[in-house]
């Protein structure tokens, strides 16, 4: 009698570890997750092969893929979405509702204030772009832009020969030109032209039109972009703190022999 109790007890919560069928890696609640799903969630997230991974990484993966789970319930709670729709559809709305949140003008100002250093302008360019197909067709351009021709006329003129594409653009800081580039980009002088730069897809012609000196950017031009950065870490913060009451809320078990990987995640 005392040996059927003991094998009852091996049987029950003794050995929760164990009880999971081997294709079972977790359960929330009353609900079991397969390791396919798994699979599937880092073949949806264009993760190479699982087992090609280091074990650390797919740690990190296998707690982000239950945290969308638990997401998931979340966001079927506060009818956003429906029992069957996808954990991605449901991280999707949550996002959108985070995102729906209000930035207080206040906190604009503050993040501005506080990190000034983000927003000063170094020395900038404003440029003219021509790109043409050929090489006879950009020098013939580059000579008529030297001599002084206008500008929509010799656009024109080599459109109509070979498929050209040009415009204004904006401002530019060494940065964002290759940097064999932008030290002649920069060495030109307001109106000057670059020499012909060939290229994989053809052939640049660079007019200077403006130099712009470093100064810091004003409060109006950097409200949009404090905004959305503001906007991120609302959602982060947001996410961050849902996923935390979840995982207090719903009972998560990771059956951790039937993971193909060591598993070290925070489950």
């Amino acid at each position: 009698m005392r040996k059927l109790l003991c094998l009852a007890l091996l049987l029950g919560a003794c050995g929760g570890d164990n009880l999971a069928a081997p294709d079972i890696v977790a359960q929330i609640d009353d609900q079991q997750v397969h390791y396919s799903e798994f699979e599937m969630y880092l073949e949806e997230n264009s993760v190479e092969s699982g087992l090609a991974l280091a074990s650390d990484v797919l740690s990190e993966l296998f707690d982000q893929f239950l945290d969308e789970e638990l997401l998931r319930r979340v966001a079927v709670e506060r009818d956003l979405i429906g029992e069957t729709d996808s954990r991605r559809t449901a991280v999707r709305a949550v996002v959108g509702q985070l995102e729906a949140g209000t930035i207080p003008a206040e906190e604009i100002t503050a993040y501005f204030r506080d990190h000034g250093h983000e927003f000063e302008l170094e020395e900038r360019v404003r440029l003219r772009q021509v790109l043409v197909e050929d090489r006879a067709t950009a020098e013939e351009v580059r000579r008529r832009m030297l001599a002084g021709d206008p500008f929509e006329e010799v656009l024109a003129d080599a459109d109509s020969s070979s498929t050209a594409l040009w415009g204004d653009e904006g401002e530019l800081s060494s940065g964002d030109l290759p940097p064999g580039l932008a030290d002649s980009i920069f060495a030109l002088e307001p109106g000057e032209v670059s020499d012909v730069v060939a290229a994989d897809y053809g052939f640049h012609i660079f007019q200077v039109v403006e130099h712009l000196s470093p100064e810091q950017m004003e409060l109006a031009r950097a409200e949009e972009r404090i905004r959305q950065i503001l906007r991120r870490r609302l959602v982060d913060d947001g996410i961050e703190e849902l996923v935390a009451e979840a995982r207090e809320r719903y009972n998560v078990q990771v059956f951790r022999r039937n993971i193909p990987f060591n598993y070290a995640g925070t489950y």
